[in-house]
C-alpha cells in the first residue's frame, strides 16, 4: 500500500467516527486508502511536492455512509418510462400521455411512471383537482391510437394502500380484459362503468406490491434487462448526492438483478460498494429436494461474508415463512421482478424454512429475515448449530419488545432499520397498536445500541438519502402526529452516525476495511454541506454531499 500522500484534505472537521469518536482537522489519502488522520501540521508534514492539497475552508468531512437496505437499482429504474410528476389534474395527465402519444406510432406502447408526486405519491386522488383518476376514456381521448399502461406505485414508497394502475381501452383490448374478466385474488379490484358493467381501466390492488402489471397486465412493457444495467450508474449516482459509498442489499438479489451489477462491474462502471444476498427461487426446487444437497450444491458459495471483492460481494441468503396467493399471482412474470429486484417466492412452510436455515448455519451461510418472527426460528437453529459470531440479520426492525431484544443479543445478530417506515410514517399506527405503555418497543434503536447490538441505519429507496433515517433516529418525528413516536429510543448524533457508517460495515464484515476515517482503511469519505454534529435539528435531514469520494476516487461533487 503506498504510503505518500496523492492528496491531503486540511482545514476541516474530520468526523472520524472511531473507536474514540475522534474530530480532526486533516485526513491524507495515497492510492485507495487513507494514510493519517489529524492535526492540519501533523498530516501536512507527510505531503511531497507531488501531493495535492485542498483547503476545506471549515466543511466538514465523514464517511461514506453505509445504507442497510437501500434499494438503490429501483431509483435508476424510475427514469425508464416517462413521469408524471407535476401533473395535478386528470387533464394536465393527459395533456402529458397526449405529448407522448405524438411521438409514438400507431399501436406503439405507451407506459408511464404513477399519477402523483415522487417519491411518496401521497394523498391521491385528492391531490388531483378533479379528486378521482383518469379512466380509460380520459386515456382514449388522449391517446386513441396507442395503448396505454399508466403503472402503480411500488407500495413501499407510500406504505399506504391502494396501488393504483390504469389502461385506456387499446391496453386492456390487447391484455383480453373485458366485462367478464373475474381478479384473480380477492385483494385486486377491476373498476367497472356503473351503466355498462365495462371495465372502466382503473385496477386497485390492496397489498404494497403490484400484482396487476405482472398479471393482468403483463402484455404491457416492462423493464428489459439492459434497462437494469444502462440505469445503474444513474441509481448510485443519486445515492452518492447524498454522501453514501456503500449499500447493502439485504431483501436479496434475484438473477436478473445480479447479473446486471455483475455487468456494471465489468463495465467499469460501478461507483458504489455493493453486497448483495441471493434471493432463493424456491418454487423451482423440486419437492422433497433436501436442503443438504441443495444448499452444498448450489448455495456454498454464499458462506461468510460471500463471493466477490469489495466492489461486488454476493453472500447469505433471505428467507422468509408462509407465502401467499399474491405471491403465485406474480410468479405468473417469472423470471421477470419488475420494481422488486427480488424473487417473489423467498417463503417456505415453517419445518422446511428452519430445516433449510440449519442446514445453512452448518455451511457458514448466514440467513437474513426482515420480520420479527424469524427471531423464534434463529433461536430453533442455535440449539443446533450455535449463531454466535456468525453475523445472521434482523432487518426492517420494526418493534421489538424485551424479550426479543434480549433473544437478539442471545443469538449475536446485527440489525438493520427502516425508520423512513416504522417511525415516520408508521409510528403513530405501532404505538396504537402497542399502547403508549409500550411505545418505546417501537423501532428501539437506543436500547439495542446500549445492548451492544450493531444498528444499521437503511432508507429503502423512500427517500434516497441516508440522512433522513438519520434524522429521523435522532428526532423520533411521526408525519401524522407531528411529533415525536417513542421518544425514550431516540439516538444521540453521535451514535446516529456510527449507524449510518461503521454499524454498516460490521453488518457486510467489512469493518476493518470502511466504516470509520482511519489509516489503512478505504477512502470513502464525502464533504458535506453541513456538520451532522450541530446544524439544526430539522436541517439534519436536507444535508448533501459537496463531494463523495469511493477508493479516492471523486464519484459526486467537486474538490475546489
Amino acid at each position: 500500500m503506498p504510503t505518500t500522500p496523492d492528496l491531503i484534505l486540511r482545514n476541516g472537521k474530520v468526523i472520524t467516527v472511531d473507536a474514540e469518536f475522534s474530530i480532526a482537522q486533516a485526513v491524507a489519502i495515497a492510492g485507495d486508502r487513507v494514510v493519517a488522520v489529524g492535526g492540519d501540521r501533523e498530516v501536512s508534514a507527510l505531503a511531497t511536492k507531488e501531493s495535492r492539497f485542498i483547503d476545506l475552508a471549515g466543511k466538514t468531512v465523514m464517511p461514506g455512509l453505509i445504507d442497510g437496505h437501500a434499494h438503490m437499482d429501483r431509483e435508476g429504474l424510475k427514469d425508464v418510462f416517462p413521469s408524471l410528476a407535476g401533473a395535478r389534474s386528470v387533464a394536465e395527465v393527459c395533456d402529458r400521455i397526449a405529448a407522448i402519444a405524438r411521438t409514438k406510432r400507431p399501436g406503439e406502447w405507451i407506459v408511464t411512471m404513477p399519477v402523483g408526486e415522487p417519491p411518496y405519491y401521497w394523498d391521491l386522488p385528492e391531490a388531483l383537482a378533479e379528486k378521482r383518476y383518469p379512466n380509460r376514456h380520459d386515456l382514449d381521448r388522449a391517446a386513441p391510437d396507442n395503448p396505454v399502461y399508466i403503472r402503480s406505485i411500488w407500495g413501499f414508497w407510500r406504505h399506504t394502500m391502494p396501488l393504483v394502475s390504469i389502461a385506456n381501452s387499446r391496453a386492456l383490448a390487447l391484455a383480453g380484459i373485458d366485462r367478464y374478466t373475474v381478479a384473480p385474488v380477492s385483494t385486486i379490484e377491476i373498476q367497472r362503468d356503473f351503466a355498462t358493467g365495462e371495465p372502466n381501466g382503473v385496477f386497485l390492488e390492496w397489498t404494497m406490491m403490484p400484482m396487476v402489471e405482472l398479471s393482468l397486465m403483463k402484455v404491457a412493457p416492462g423493464f428489459r434487462a439492459e434497462d437494469r444495467v444502462d440505469t445503474l450508474p444513474r441509481a448510485m449516482a443519486a445515492y452518492h448526492r447524498f454522501g453514501t459509498t456503500s449499500v447493502f442489499e439485504e431483501h436479496g438479489a434475484a438473477g436478473e438483478l445480479v447479473r446486471a451489477y455483475m455487468e456494471s462491474r465489468r463495465r467499469g462502471e460501478l461507483t458504489m460498494r455493493t453486497t448483495l444476498v441471493a434471493s432463493p427461487n424456491w418454487g423451482c426446487v423440486a419437492p422433497g429436494t433436501s436442503p443438504a444437497a441443495l444448499l452444498e450444491g448450489w448455495g456454498s458459495f454464499l458462506a461468510g461474508p460471500g463471493l466477490g471483492d469489495d466492489w461486488l460481494k454476493l453472500g447469505g441468503l433471505i428467507l422468509e415463512v408462509g407465502g401467499s396467493p399474491e405471491h403465485k399471482l406474480r410468479l405468473q412474470s417469472a423470471p421477470y421482478t419488475g420494481w422488486a429486484g427480488f424473487n417473489y417466492d423467498i417463503a417456505l412452510d415453517r419445518p422446511r424454512a428452519l430445516e433449510v436455515m440449519i442446514e445453512a448455519a452448518r455451511l457458514g451461510i448466514r440467513v437474513i429475515g426482515i420480520w420479527p418472527y424469524v427471531i423464534e426460528l434463529f433461536e430453533e437453529v442455535n440449539k443446533v448449530v450455535p449463531l454466535r459470531g456468525r453475523r445472521w440479520v434482523l432487518g426492517h426492525v420494526s418493534a421489538l419488545s424485551p424479550a426479543q431484544i434480549e433473544a437478539v443479543v442471545r443469538l449475536d445478530l446485527v440489525v438493520t432499520t427502516h425508520t423512513n417506515r416504522y417511525i415516520y410514517k408508521e409510528g403513530h399506527l405501532l404505538r396504537e397498536r402497542l399502547g403508549s405503555t409500550r411505545e418505546n418497543e417501537i423501532s428501539p434503536l437506543r436500547t439495542l445500541r446500549q445492548a451492544g447490538v450493531p444498528v444499521s441505519l437503511a432508507s429503502d429507496n423512500v427517500p434516497t438519502s441516508l440522512f433522513y433515517p438519520v434524522w429521523q433516529a435522532v428526532s423520533r418525528y411521526n408525519r401524522t402526529v407531528d411529533g415525536a413516536v417513542g421518544a425514550g429510543e431516540a439516538l444521540s448524533r453521535e451514535d446516529a452516525l456510527r449507524s449510518a457508517t461503521i454499524d454498516g460495515a460490521v453488518v457486510t464484515f467489512d469493518e476493518s476495511k470502511k466504516g470509520s476515517i482511519e489509516p489503512g482503511k478505504y477512502a470513502d469519505l464525502a464533504v458535506l454541506d453541513g456538520d451532522p454534529l450541530s446544524i439544526a435539528l430539522e436541517r439534519l435531514k436536507d444535508i448533501r454531499a459537496l463531494a463523495t469520494l469511493v477508493g479516492g476516487k471523486l464519484v459526486h461533487g467537486e474538490l475546489a
